[in-house]
């Protein structure tokens, strides 16, 4: 089984394309929605904010995103998504 190695501190994922993070430059991060409101994650290239790709995060429930270091997030509502840096161990 693998193990999640805290790698940086955890923040609330932006609302607004703007202002996208790349959690601390993470390859992975974990997602956690904590409210009852399923909400899209999208992640964004730095330099022209072209769309790589969105998921759904169900309410309540968290994921594991792989991106690329200078890739960022977003969340186009709500502010009860939070992610953190982490990677893997086995």
């Amino acid at each position: 089984m693998a193990r999640i190695i805290a790698a940086g501190a955890e923040i609330t994922i932006p609302n607004q394309v703007g202002s996208a993070s790349s959690v601390g430059s993470a390859t992975v991060v974990r997602i956690v929605n904590k409210g009852s409101t399923n909400r899209v994650v999208t992640v964004v290239e730095s330099d022209s904010n072209d769309v790589v790709g969105s998921f759904t995060v169900l309410g309540n429930t968290s994921e594991m995103l792989e991106k690329k270091f200078s890739q960022r997030v977003y969340v186009p509502a709500g502010t009860d998504v939070l992610g953190a840096k982490v990677g893997f161990s086995n």
